[in-house]
Protein backbone atom coordinates (compact mmCIF):
# COMPACT_ATOMS: atom_id res chain seq x y z
CA UNK A 1 0.00 0.00 0.00
CA UNK A 2 1.23 3.53 -0.94
CA UNK A 3 0.14 6.46 0.78
CA UNK A 4 2.61 9.12 1.45
CA UNK A 5 5.93 10.54 -0.83
CA UNK A 6 8.14 8.56 1.18
CA UNK A 7 8.15 5.08 3.03
CA UNK A 8 7.15 5.06 6.57
CA UNK A 9 9.34 1.64 7.10
CA UNK A 10 12.55 2.47 5.43
CA UNK A 11 12.19 6.18 4.27
CA UNK A 12 12.56 5.37 0.73
CA UNK A 13 10.39 7.43 -2.27
CA UNK A 14 7.84 5.97 -3.54
CA UNK A 15 7.47 7.21 -7.38
CA UNK A 16 4.64 8.25 -8.67
CA UNK A 17 5.84 8.72 -12.12
CA UNK A 18 6.58 4.78 -11.79
CA UNK A 19 2.96 4.35 -10.74
CA UNK A 20 1.56 6.21 -13.64
CA UNK A 21 3.92 3.54 -16.02
CA UNK A 22 3.26 0.23 -13.88
CA UNK A 23 -1.05 0.66 -14.17
CA UNK A 24 -3.29 -0.52 -16.59
CA UNK A 25 -5.83 1.37 -15.04
CA UNK A 26 -6.42 4.30 -11.94
CA UNK A 27 -9.62 4.05 -9.64
CA UNK A 28 -10.45 6.49 -7.20
CA UNK A 29 -13.26 5.45 -5.03
CA UNK A 30 -14.40 7.35 -3.39
CA UNK A 31 -13.52 10.48 -4.44
CA UNK A 32 -14.16 13.52 -2.03
CA UNK A 33 -14.96 16.65 -3.48
CA UNK A 34 -11.79 18.00 -2.36
CA UNK A 35 -9.77 15.28 -4.15
CA UNK A 36 -11.83 16.02 -6.99
CA UNK A 37 -11.04 20.02 -6.48
CA UNK A 38 -7.00 19.22 -6.48
CA UNK A 39 -7.07 16.82 -9.57
CA UNK A 40 -9.13 19.56 -11.66
CA UNK A 41 -7.10 21.98 -10.61
CA UNK A 42 -3.37 20.24 -10.42
CA UNK A 43 -2.88 20.71 -6.95
CA UNK A 44 -0.43 18.13 -6.38
CA UNK A 45 -0.15 17.77 -2.19
CA UNK A 46 -0.35 14.40 -2.22
CA UNK A 47 0.58 11.11 -3.51
CA UNK A 48 -2.82 10.89 -5.06
CA UNK A 49 -2.74 13.76 -6.85
CA UNK A 50 1.02 13.25 -8.03
CA UNK A 51 -0.09 9.65 -8.96
CA UNK A 52 -2.86 10.93 -10.95
CA UNK A 53 -1.05 13.45 -12.86
CA UNK A 54 1.29 11.07 -13.72
CA UNK A 55 -1.15 8.49 -14.88
CA UNK A 56 -0.33 7.12 -18.46
CA UNK A 57 -3.44 5.31 -18.08
CA UNK A 58 -7.40 5.49 -18.24
CA UNK A 59 -8.48 6.89 -15.36
CA UNK A 60 -11.88 5.96 -12.95
CA UNK A 61 -13.31 8.47 -10.58
CA UNK A 62 -16.22 7.31 -8.51
CA UNK A 63 -17.34 10.65 -6.26
CA UNK A 64 -18.69 10.45 -2.77
CA UNK A 65 -19.70 13.13 -0.61
CA UNK A 66 -23.05 14.79 0.58
CA UNK A 67 -25.86 15.86 -1.81
CA UNK A 68 -25.01 19.55 -1.39
CA UNK A 69 -21.62 19.19 -2.17
CA UNK A 70 -22.39 17.07 -4.95
CA UNK A 71 -24.91 19.84 -6.71
CA UNK A 72 -22.47 22.65 -5.81
CA UNK A 73 -21.64 24.47 -9.27
CA UNK A 74 -17.85 24.42 -7.91
CA UNK A 75 -18.12 19.99 -7.69
CA UNK A 76 -20.05 20.04 -10.85
CA UNK A 77 -17.38 22.07 -12.90
CA UNK A 78 -14.52 20.34 -11.51
CA UNK A 79 -16.23 16.71 -12.44
CA UNK A 80 -16.74 18.28 -16.30
CA UNK A 81 -13.03 19.83 -16.52
CA UNK A 82 -12.09 16.51 -15.28
CA UNK A 83 -14.53 14.45 -18.00
CA UNK A 84 -12.97 17.25 -20.54
CA UNK A 85 -9.39 15.80 -20.00
CA UNK A 86 -10.35 12.04 -20.87
CA UNK A 87 -11.15 10.98 -17.16
CA UNK A 88 -14.43 7.94 -16.80
CA UNK A 89 -16.65 9.35 -13.58
CA UNK A 90 -18.56 6.42 -12.39
CA UNK A 91 -21.91 8.55 -11.33
CA UNK A 92 -23.03 8.24 -7.66
CA UNK A 93 -26.29 7.40 -6.71
CA UNK A 94 -28.96 8.25 -4.33
CA UNK A 95 -28.96 6.76 -1.06
CA UNK A 96 -28.29 7.24 2.93
CA UNK A 97 -25.33 9.57 3.51
CA UNK A 98 -23.11 10.01 6.09
CA UNK A 99 -25.06 13.04 7.06
CA UNK A 100 -27.83 11.62 7.62
CA UNK A 101 -29.80 13.06 4.85
CA UNK A 102 -30.64 11.21 1.91
CA UNK A 103 -30.08 11.81 -2.06
CA UNK A 104 -27.27 11.59 -4.43
CA UNK A 105 -24.10 11.58 -3.70
CA UNK A 106 -23.73 7.92 -2.30
CA UNK A 107 -20.47 5.95 -4.03
CA UNK A 108 -21.61 3.75 -6.33
CA UNK A 109 -21.70 0.03 -5.11
CA UNK A 110 -18.48 -1.71 -5.37
CA UNK A 111 -19.94 -4.84 -7.70
CA UNK A 112 -21.32 -2.31 -9.95
CA UNK A 113 -18.09 -0.22 -10.44
CA UNK A 114 -16.00 -3.53 -11.62
CA UNK A 115 -18.96 -4.42 -13.27
CA UNK A 116 -18.33 -0.61 -15.11
CA UNK A 117 -14.49 -1.29 -15.56
CA UNK A 118 -15.27 -4.97 -16.91
CA UNK A 119 -17.36 -3.15 -19.74
CA UNK A 120 -14.96 -0.64 -20.75
CA UNK A 121 -12.42 -3.50 -20.96
CA UNK A 122 -13.98 -5.85 -22.90
CA UNK A 123 -13.56 -6.49 -26.69
CA UNK A 124 -15.88 -4.73 -28.52
CA UNK A 125 -15.92 -7.65 -30.74
CA UNK A 126 -20.22 -6.81 -31.21
CA UNK A 127 -19.28 -2.64 -31.89
CA UNK A 128 -22.02 -1.54 -34.99
CA UNK A 129 -24.23 -4.09 -34.06
CA UNK A 130 -28.29 -3.51 -33.39
CA UNK A 131 -29.17 -6.87 -31.29
CA UNK A 132 -33.03 -6.89 -30.52
CA UNK A 133 -33.59 -8.97 -27.49
CA UNK A 134 -36.86 -10.25 -25.27
CA UNK A 135 -37.47 -10.71 -22.45
CA UNK A 136 -39.29 -12.12 -19.26
CA UNK A 137 -43.07 -13.33 -19.22
CA UNK A 138 -46.43 -11.87 -21.06
CA UNK A 139 -49.35 -11.26 -18.77
CA UNK A 140 -52.91 -11.73 -21.33
CA UNK A 141 -55.55 -10.49 -19.50
CA UNK A 142 -58.43 -12.38 -18.30
CA UNK A 143 -60.56 -9.18 -16.62
CA UNK A 144 -59.77 -5.89 -15.27
CA UNK A 145 -57.33 -7.89 -11.87
CA UNK A 146 -56.48 -11.42 -13.17
CA UNK A 147 -53.95 -12.42 -15.99
CA UNK A 148 -52.69 -16.03 -17.66
CA UNK A 149 -49.33 -15.97 -17.16
CA UNK A 150 -45.80 -17.60 -16.26
CA UNK A 151 -42.96 -18.08 -13.90
CA UNK A 152 -40.46 -15.92 -15.85
CA UNK A 153 -38.57 -13.66 -14.21
CA UNK A 154 -36.66 -12.21 -16.94
CA UNK A 155 -33.04 -13.11 -15.88
CA UNK A 156 -31.55 -14.58 -19.01
CA UNK A 157 -32.90 -11.85 -21.40
CA UNK A 158 -31.38 -9.41 -19.13
CA UNK A 159 -28.55 -11.08 -18.59
CA UNK A 160 -27.68 -11.30 -22.45
CA UNK A 161 -28.85 -7.75 -23.16
CA UNK A 162 -26.04 -6.71 -20.63
CA UNK A 163 -23.68 -8.92 -22.17
CA UNK A 164 -24.29 -7.93 -25.47
CA UNK A 165 -24.03 -4.24 -24.54
CA UNK A 166 -20.79 -5.25 -22.85
CA UNK A 167 -19.58 -6.05 -26.25
CA UNK A 168 -19.94 -3.14 -27.92
CA UNK A 169 -24.02 -3.97 -29.14
CA UNK A 170 -27.00 -1.16 -29.61
CA UNK A 171 -28.99 -3.46 -28.05
CA UNK A 172 -33.24 -3.32 -27.83
CA UNK A 173 -34.48 -5.22 -24.47
CA UNK A 174 -37.91 -5.83 -25.39
CA UNK A 175 -38.96 -6.55 -21.41
CA UNK A 176 -42.31 -8.15 -20.35
CA UNK A 177 -43.62 -7.52 -16.49
CA UNK A 178 -40.67 -7.82 -14.37
CA UNK A 179 -39.24 -5.85 -11.93
CA UNK A 180 -35.38 -6.01 -13.08
CA UNK A 181 -33.59 -2.94 -14.01
CA UNK A 182 -30.89 -2.96 -16.58
CA UNK A 183 -27.99 -0.55 -17.50
CA UNK A 184 -28.88 3.27 -19.10
CA UNK A 185 -26.88 2.44 -22.26
CA UNK A 186 -30.03 -0.64 -23.50
CA UNK A 187 -32.57 0.97 -24.91
CA UNK A 188 -35.38 -0.55 -23.17
CA UNK A 189 -39.24 -1.32 -23.97
CA UNK A 190 -41.78 -2.33 -21.96
CA UNK A 191 -44.99 -4.00 -22.38
CA UNK A 192 -47.36 -6.65 -21.25
CA UNK A 193 -49.04 -8.68 -23.44
CA UNK A 194 -48.44 -11.00 -26.52
CA UNK A 195 -49.37 -8.36 -28.70
CA UNK A 196 -47.92 -5.76 -27.53
CA UNK A 197 -44.56 -7.42 -27.72
CA UNK A 198 -45.53 -8.79 -31.34
CA UNK A 199 -45.98 -5.18 -32.98
CA UNK A 200 -42.70 -4.09 -31.01
CA UNK A 201 -40.84 -6.69 -31.92
CA UNK A 202 -41.62 -7.01 -35.81
CA UNK A 203 -41.19 -3.05 -35.91
CA UNK A 204 -37.92 -2.94 -34.62
CA UNK A 205 -36.72 -6.45 -35.86
CA UNK A 206 -36.27 -5.44 -40.10
CA UNK A 207 -33.24 -2.45 -38.57
CA UNK A 208 -31.42 -5.20 -36.48
CA UNK A 209 -28.52 -7.57 -37.63
CA UNK A 210 -29.87 -10.13 -34.97
CA UNK A 211 -32.70 -11.09 -32.61
CA UNK A 212 -32.70 -13.33 -29.22
CA UNK A 213 -36.20 -14.63 -28.22
CA UNK A 214 -35.63 -15.30 -24.81
CA UNK A 215 -39.24 -14.41 -23.39
CA UNK A 216 -41.36 -16.82 -22.08
CA UNK A 217 -44.76 -15.93 -24.32
CA UNK A 218 -47.95 -16.74 -23.39
CA UNK A 219 -48.99 -19.36 -25.81
CA UNK A 220 -52.52 -18.36 -25.27
CA UNK A 221 -55.09 -15.79 -24.54
CA UNK A 222 -58.54 -15.68 -23.33
CA UNK A 223 -60.74 -14.77 -26.37
CA UNK A 224 -63.12 -12.33 -24.47
CA UNK A 225 -61.77 -10.19 -21.91
CA UNK A 226 -64.13 -8.96 -19.40
CA UNK A 227 -64.17 -5.40 -18.47
CA UNK A 228 -65.35 -5.75 -14.95
CA UNK A 229 -64.10 -8.34 -12.15
CA UNK A 230 -65.53 -11.76 -12.43
CA UNK A 231 -67.47 -13.04 -9.95
CA UNK A 232 -67.69 -16.10 -7.93
CA UNK A 233 -71.41 -17.01 -9.00
CA UNK A 234 -70.70 -20.27 -10.28
CA UNK A 235 -68.49 -23.35 -9.80
CA UNK A 236 -68.18 -24.02 -13.71
CA UNK A 237 -66.55 -20.79 -14.80
CA UNK A 238 -65.32 -21.88 -18.70
CA UNK A 239 -62.88 -19.27 -19.81
CA UNK A 240 -62.02 -20.09 -24.19
CA UNK A 241 -58.39 -19.45 -25.06
CA UNK A 242 -57.62 -18.73 -28.79
CA UNK A 243 -53.58 -18.34 -29.41
CA UNK A 244 -51.24 -15.62 -29.52
CA UNK A 245 -49.08 -14.39 -32.09
CA UNK A 246 -46.14 -16.56 -32.92
CA UNK A 247 -43.44 -13.93 -32.38
CA UNK A 248 -40.76 -16.25 -33.32
CA UNK A 249 -42.55 -17.59 -36.71
CA UNK A 250 -43.35 -14.17 -37.83
CA UNK A 251 -39.78 -13.14 -37.49
CA UNK A 252 -38.57 -16.14 -39.04
CA UNK A 253 -40.09 -15.09 -41.60
CA UNK A 254 -39.11 -11.41 -42.43
CA UNK A 255 -35.48 -12.74 -41.60
CA UNK A 256 -33.36 -11.49 -44.28
CA UNK A 257 -29.73 -11.98 -45.86
CA UNK A 258 -26.99 -11.35 -43.33
CA UNK A 259 -29.63 -10.90 -40.12
CA UNK A 260 -29.60 -13.88 -37.57
CA UNK A 261 -32.38 -14.79 -35.35
CA UNK A 262 -31.70 -17.03 -32.20
CA UNK A 263 -34.62 -18.81 -30.35
CA UNK A 264 -35.32 -20.70 -26.89
CA UNK A 265 -37.20 -23.89 -26.00
CA UNK A 266 -38.60 -25.10 -22.82
CA UNK A 267 -39.66 -28.54 -22.83
CA UNK A 268 -40.77 -30.73 -20.25
CA UNK A 269 -40.78 -33.83 -22.38
CA UNK A 270 -38.55 -35.22 -25.71
CA UNK A 271 -36.56 -31.98 -25.78
CA UNK A 272 -34.12 -32.51 -28.12
CA UNK A 273 -36.57 -33.68 -30.72
CA UNK A 274 -39.20 -30.71 -29.77
CA UNK A 275 -36.86 -28.14 -29.87
CA UNK A 276 -34.77 -29.44 -33.54
CA UNK A 277 -38.77 -29.06 -34.90
CA UNK A 278 -38.97 -25.57 -33.55
CA UNK A 279 -35.11 -24.55 -34.95
CA UNK A 280 -36.67 -25.70 -38.84
CA UNK A 281 -39.65 -24.52 -38.42
CA UNK A 282 -39.76 -21.22 -37.06
CA UNK A 283 -36.38 -20.47 -39.33
CA UNK A 284 -33.92 -20.36 -36.68
CA UNK A 285 -30.22 -19.82 -36.75
CA UNK A 286 -29.69 -21.65 -33.47
CA UNK A 287 -31.82 -22.57 -30.62
CA UNK A 288 -30.78 -22.45 -26.98
CA UNK A 289 -32.90 -25.51 -25.41
CA UNK A 290 -33.94 -25.38 -21.60
CA UNK A 291 -35.71 -28.50 -19.41
CA UNK A 292 -37.20 -28.29 -16.77
CA UNK A 293 -36.49 -31.07 -15.88
CA UNK A 294 -33.20 -30.24 -14.62
CA UNK A 295 -33.74 -29.29 -11.56
CA UNK A 296 -32.48 -25.06 -9.86
CA UNK A 297 -32.66 -23.75 -13.74
CA UNK A 298 -35.11 -22.46 -15.92
CA UNK A 299 -37.96 -20.37 -14.22
CA UNK A 300 -36.61 -17.71 -11.13
CA UNK A 301 -33.39 -19.41 -10.84
CA UNK A 302 -29.97 -18.07 -10.72
CA UNK A 303 -28.59 -20.40 -13.14
CA UNK A 304 -29.56 -22.70 -15.68
CA UNK A 305 -27.87 -25.50 -18.11
CA UNK A 306 -28.71 -25.16 -21.13
CA UNK A 307 -28.22 -26.85 -25.01
CA UNK A 308 -27.41 -24.99 -27.88
CA UNK A 309 -29.10 -27.12 -31.35
CA UNK A 310 -28.11 -25.91 -34.96
CA UNK A 311 -28.02 -27.48 -38.49
CA UNK A 312 -24.85 -27.79 -37.70
CA UNK A 313 -25.28 -30.01 -34.47
CA UNK A 314 -25.70 -29.50 -30.84
CA UNK A 315 -23.05 -27.92 -28.06
CA UNK A 316 -24.45 -29.17 -24.51
CA UNK A 317 -22.90 -27.20 -21.37
CA UNK A 318 -22.99 -27.75 -17.71
CA UNK A 319 -25.25 -25.70 -15.03
CA UNK A 320 -24.00 -22.31 -14.40
CA UNK A 321 -24.89 -18.55 -13.53
CA UNK A 322 -27.55 -17.41 -16.08
CA UNK A 323 -24.83 -14.14 -16.68
CA UNK A 324 -22.31 -16.98 -17.56
CA UNK A 325 -24.74 -18.90 -19.71
CA UNK A 326 -25.46 -15.46 -21.66
CA UNK A 327 -21.51 -15.47 -22.23
CA UNK A 328 -21.54 -18.52 -24.17
CA UNK A 329 -24.88 -17.89 -25.98
CA UNK A 330 -23.52 -14.70 -27.13
CA UNK A 331 -19.75 -16.67 -27.66
CA UNK A 332 -22.15 -18.38 -30.35
CA UNK A 333 -24.30 -15.61 -31.60
CA UNK A 334 -20.74 -13.58 -32.33
CA UNK A 335 -19.18 -16.44 -34.35
CA UNK A 336 -21.99 -15.88 -36.69
CA UNK A 337 -22.45 -11.70 -36.81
Amino acid sequence: MVSEFFSQRDGTWNSHVKLGLWADAMLIAPCTASTLGKMANGVADNMLVTTYLSMKAPVFIAPAMDLDMYQHPTTQANMDRLRSYGNLIIEPQSGFLASGLEGKGRMEEPENIVAYLDNYFEEKVLQGKRIMITAGPTYEKIDPVRFIGNYSSGKMGFALAEECARRGAEVTLIAGPVSMMCSPNIRRIDVESCEEMYQVATTHYPNMDAAILCAAVADFRPENIATEKIKREKDDLVIRLKPTHDIAAQLGKMKQPGQLLVGFALETNDEEANAQKKLQKKNLDFIVLNSLQRKGTCFQSDDNQITILSANGQTAFDKKPKTEVAKDIVDELSKRL
